[in-house]
């Protein structure tokens, strides 16, 4: 599932002002085969939609599968056999430093731990530690997962993953053995096709693939206490070519996140606000 969808993002131009709800996958139809919340409010959930504060140019050719921002520079996992990649620069510039992830490796989540930086792979069965500040391979450690979406919880000293489910697994960030889980909920249902993640503090933020939408989950007991439904964001003529949202990250000192998309053109600076 983490492969291009056969049709395109569905979005349209908005920005500076409080948007809307989404449209597409996000605002409407439950998928049967996977239980969630869609379609309607759960109890005890805020809901939210993004306000756009500032808009920042994206590599449309970047598969956007991770992105952290720490230190004034953003990190960037791309993925797609043969096009993965690791990246790090500042927010709206071309990357300062760039590693490519040899085929058969196809990038996923990634996230930084003080002087180094991991990267999950989809089915490869390992991730790659790097150097933060270089991007340069330190080594390979085998992940007995899927790869999809990873952030680490510092204050906790521990990794939280995602592999499309509704679970989050917890793991030591050296040897990325898990050691915990818990399912996420909304009104005792629960949120699956959790992609890529964002900690903050005991919060944890996640994409639902494929669609415009954003959960904010309490990674002690795994409830969903904020549904942030993502409006559209980019132009028509930038929807042909554009795939799905993904890519969350926390801006340090604020309260607000850059969003991106695969092959999106643009990167958004938003904060969330009540609907």
């Amino acid at each position: 599932m983490r492969r291009a969808l056969a049709a395109p993002f569905v979005v349209a131009a908005l920005a500076g002002v409080m948007l809307v709800r989404s449209c597409g996958a996000g605002s409407g139809a439950e998928d049967p085969g996977r239980p969630g919340m869609q379609g309607r409010a759960a109890a005890g959930v805020e809901q939210l939609t993004v306000k756009v504060a500032e808009i920042l140019p994206h590599d449309p050719k970047a598969f956007t599968q991770g992105l952290e921002m720490t230190g004034g520079m953003l990190y960037e996992s791309t993925g797609l056999t043969g096009q993965s990649s690791a990246r790090m620069g500042p927010p709206g510039k071309s990357p300062a430093v760039r590693a490519e992830l040899p085929p058969p490796l196809f990038g996923e989540g990634i996230t930084v731990m003080g002087p180094t930086l991991l990267q999950l792979t989809w089915q490869n069965g390992i991730a790659v530690e790097r150097d933060a500040r270089t991007l340069a391979e330190l080594r390979r450690v085998p992940y007995r997962d899927e790869g999809w979406g990873v952030c680490y919880q510092r204050q906790r000293g521990r990794l939280v993953t995602s592999n499309g489910s509704a679970r989050l697994a917890f793991r030591d960030p050296r040897t990325l053995l898990k050691t915990g889980e818990i399912t996420v909920t909304a009104d005792a249902r629960p949120v699956g096709q959790l992609n890529e993640l964002e900690c903050v503090g005991d919060i944890v933020y996640a994409n639902v693939w494929p669609e415009d939408r954003i959960v904010r989950i309490d990674a002690t007991t795994g409830r969903v206490t904020g549904d942030i439904q993502v409006p559209s964001l980019l132009s028509a003529a930038e929807r042909r070519h554009a795939n799905v949202l993904n890519g969350i990250a926390a801006v340090p000192g604020t309260d607000q996140f850059l969003l991106t998309g695969k092959w999106w053109p643009r990167m958004f600076r938003v904060a969330f606000v009540p609907r």
